[in-house]
This record gives structure tokens, C-alpha cells and sequence, in this order.
């Protein structure tokens, strides 16, 4: 991983001055990049993810895309992507730097960590980073699957008006009313508190903390293939390549958390939808109803979001893009 900048615990001050900065500004690139070119897969993960048996919409990825930007536009795909746009940088920033700052402390006198240690500041990593990540991804699900509510709500009324012409217009007079990330916050914060933002915080660990775990170590050990000497950084597409087989690696392994945490995380149902009490709730219902497979819904689409998010992200820090552009600025001379 990145150099820890050569502090000790009692120049934590001067990381937060000197490092910090630099970790926003690579996080805030990296994650603006890599949400824009990925976003679209992210939706249709959330909406498969969403959608229960007998209540289906989308058979596969590629059809919940073509429908939506029937239905939405183009723009649809990109629904809930200015909560993400404005969320990722302190959220990558906090993941990385968290995780050099714990490897940092775990490693004895410079000395190559252990795995099981790569995994302990992993874990650190992904702990720290719910912070920003669950209010976050509340935010984002809700904004996501309103069009699939919506579409499911509009082929119940037009199935009705076909059975029966007591219901004629009925298709009509579904109409969408458009909420924004603001309006969701506001009425959370007003009904729930700061704790209504937090809604999935058990779940969103269940997720993250695995998933650093796994990504972290097997990130610095794929990335030291592509070494000559510890002491010089591997090659750019070692890095970027790194990132995406890790990445993968790591959402597909945790996919059923992730399931359990998006259908924990939704406010809205669809007609006929289960509503869960808690994480156990929600696995014993998706078990029964649905069967194992339901754990994997969106596995695919979350490979194929993580794998260049992360490999993008890996390569913006490995590159120092934030540390060129500071190393421009004047320097301050006493």
C-alpha cells in the first residue's frame, strides 16, 4: 500500500495536515471517475437486488438498463448518483487512509505484515468507513429503486384496466412523484433522527468489514507480483488490474450481505413486497421465499461496478495524482 507518509502515532497531527489532503483529493478523483462510468450497473444491481419472486420486472442486467432508459430517459441510470458523486470522496479517502494508517501501526519495525495482520487493518478499514458509506447508501437505494416502484405500480394499473373496464384511465393515473436526496434527509432527520440516516448500520458492516478483509491483503499481495524491488511501485496496469481482480474478488464474496443490506436499507415496497425486522428476519425470509440463489441477485453487476471502482482508485493513489498537483503549490518559507 501507499507509503504511511513516515509518521509515528504521536505525529498523527501532522498526517491529518500533510496526508490527509492529498487522500481527499486521489479519493474525490477516483471516485468521481469511477462512479460516472459505472453507475448506470450499479442501478440495475440495486433494482434486481430489490425485486422479490412473483413481483419480477427484470430478468437480467441488460434488460433492467434498456427498460429504464425506456421508461426514465437516459438520465434514469443516473438516479441517486449526486448523493454518490458528493459522498465518495470522504468515503474513499477514509477507507485508504484508514487502512494505511492501521497496517502502519500493525507492522513491526517496517517489517512485512502478516496475513492475518493485512486482514486486522483491513477490518479497521472498513469499520471506519460506515461512517459516511450507510447514510450514504440509504440515500442512494431509495433514489434508485423509486423507478422500479413506479413501473411496477404503472403494469399493476394497466393489468387491472385489461381485466376489467371498471378501471378504465386507471394506468393513467399512476404518476410518479420525483423525491430528491434532500427531501429524504430532511423527512429521515425529522421523523428518526440523526439514526434514520444510519437505518442498515449492522448490515452495511456485515458488508464492508468482510469485504476489506478480503481486499486489502489480497490487493498488496496481487500488486507485489507486479514489484521488481519492495522499495519500487509496480507498474500502473499491475496496479489497476490489482484492484479489479480484488475488488471482484471481494463483492462477490459478500453479496449476500449486500442483498440483505439493500433490502434492509429500502423505504419504499412494491405490491405484495416483504418487509423485514432485522437482518435475521430478512435472511430467514429471502431463504424460504426465495431460495439461496436470491443471495447472489446482482452478484455480476457489483463485480463489474467494484472491479474498475477499485482499480481505478488503486491506480489515481499509486500515481500520486493529489501529491504532483500539491508538490505545484508555492512553497511556505518562514
Amino acid at each position: 500500500m501507499a507509503l504511511f507518509c513516515g509518521i509515528g502515532l504521536e505525529k498523527w497531527g501532522m498526517f491529518l495536515l500533510i496526508c490527509l489532503p492529498a487522500k481527499l483529493i486521489n479519493g474525490g478523483i477516483a471516485g468521481l471517475i469511477g462512479v460516472t462510468c459505472v453507475f448506470p450497473i450499479d442501478l440495475a444491481k440495486t433494482r434486481l437486488q430489490n425485486q422479490q419472486n412473483g413481483q419480477r420486472m427484470y430478468t437480467s442486467m441488460s434488460d433492467c438498463l434498456i427498460k429504464t432508459i425506456r421508461s426514465e430517459g437516459y438520465f434514469g441510470m443516473y438516479r441517486g448518483a449526486a448523493v454518490n458523486l458528493t459522498l465518495v470522496t470522504p468515503e474513499k479517502a477514509i477507507k485508504l487512509a484508514a487502512n494505511d494508517f492501521f497496517r502502519y501501526h500493525l507492522s513491526k519495525d517496517g517489517k512485512k505484515l502478516t496475513l492475518l495482520r493485512e486482514m486486522l487493518a483491513g477490518c479497521g478499514a472498513g469499520t471506519c468507513q460506515v461512517i459516511v458509506t450507510t447514510p450514504m447508501e440509504m440515500l442512494k437505494i431509495q433514489l434508485q429503486d423509486a423507478g422500479r416502484i413506479a413501473a411496477q405500480k404503472k403494469l399493476m394499473a394497466a393489468q387491472a384496466q385489461l381485466s376489467t373496464t371498471t378501471s378504465a384511465g386507471a394506468a393513467e393515473s399512476v404518476v410518479e412523484t420525483r423525491t430528491t436526496a434532500t427531501q429524504i434527509t430532511r423527512e429521515l432527520l425529522r421523523s428518526k433522527g440523526i439514526m434514520g440516516l444510519y437505518k442498515g448500520l449492522g448490515a452495511t458492516l456485515l458488508r464492508d468489514v468482510p469485504f476489506s478483509i478480503v481486499y486489502f491483503p489480497l490487493f498488496a499481495n496481487l500488486n507485489k507480483l507486479g514489484q521488481k524491488s519492495p522499495d519500487v511501485k509496480a507498474p500502473f496496469y499491475v496496479s489497476f488490474l490489482s484492484g479489479c481482480l480484488a475488488g471482484s474478488t471481494a463483492a462477490v464474496a459478500v453479496n449476500p450481505c449486500d442483498v440483505i443490506k439493500t433490502r434492509l436499507q429500502s423505504l419504499k415496497r412494491g405490491v405484495n413486497e416483504d418487509t423485514y425486522s432485522g437482518i435475521l428476519d430478512c435472511t430467514r425470509k429471502i431463504w424460504q421465499k426465495e431460495g439461496p440463489l436470491a443471495f447472489l441477485k446482482g452478484a455480476y453487476c457489483r463485480a463489474l461496478v467494484i472491479a474498475p471502482l477499485f482499480g481505478i482508485a488503486q491506480v489515481v493513489y499509486f500515481i500520486g495524482i493529489a501529491e504532483f498537483f500539491l508538490d505545484m503549490l508555492p512553497k511556505r518559507r518562514d
